[in-house]
């Protein structure tokens, strides 16, 4: 289990991958989640998750240099779910590969936002889902998504990129 953002945007997979900044990837979402967000946005022809490594916890928490201090968010997410401790090695293994790519100077938050604001630029409006998943789940059924104006995209994720609660992202 870690921390995935997901993209519903009217660009190409290959558009969106040559907007984003380095160290992030964009990976085609699974079949079952671009059914579910697609609808979310008329004109959506990719849906795909934005990542740093295999996961994207990091746009959401800063990296500890002390190791446990960084996975204790996400070991207590992982107690309170009841999930099993082999899913927890292997979600805490993913969620470790990440660590190994270098932060831009300003934060991965700062980084994400900087792509948002050029992708709305560009693209028109977006939608942007944050999960906490389980390896290999897919969404739940999301709910309308909140219409979010550029204005309000900060570096404060938490302001406008909010769990299970997609964001339209309009100029």
């Amino acid at each position: 289990m870690c921390y995935f953002l997901f993209i519903a945007s009217p660009l190409t997979l290959s558009e969106v991958r040559s907007m984003v900044p380095d160290g992030i990837t964009a990976d085609l979402a699974d079949p079952r989640d671009q059914q579910l967000l697609k609808p979310l946005r008329r004109g959506t022809q990719t849906v795909a998750r934005l990542l740093i490594g295999r996961c994207s916890c990091d746009f959401i928490h800063q990296r500890q240099s002390d190791r446990h201090s960084d996975e204790r968010h996400l070991r207590e997410r992982y107690r309170a779910l009841g999930v099993d401790r082999q899913t927890i090695i292997s979600s805490l293994d993913r969620h470790r590969f990440g660590a190994s790519i270098p932060a831009p100077e300003e934060g991965w938050p700062q980084g994400l936002v900087d792509f948002v604001l050029e992708h709305a630029r560009n693209a028109g409006p977006t939608v942007y889902q944050l999960a906490f998943l389980p390896a290999g789940s897919q969404l739940g059924s999301p709910p309308e998504p909140r219409r979010v104006h550029t204005s309000q995209v900060t570096q404060d994720l938490e302001s406008w990129l909010v769990e299970d609660s997609p964001a339209l992202i309009v100029r």
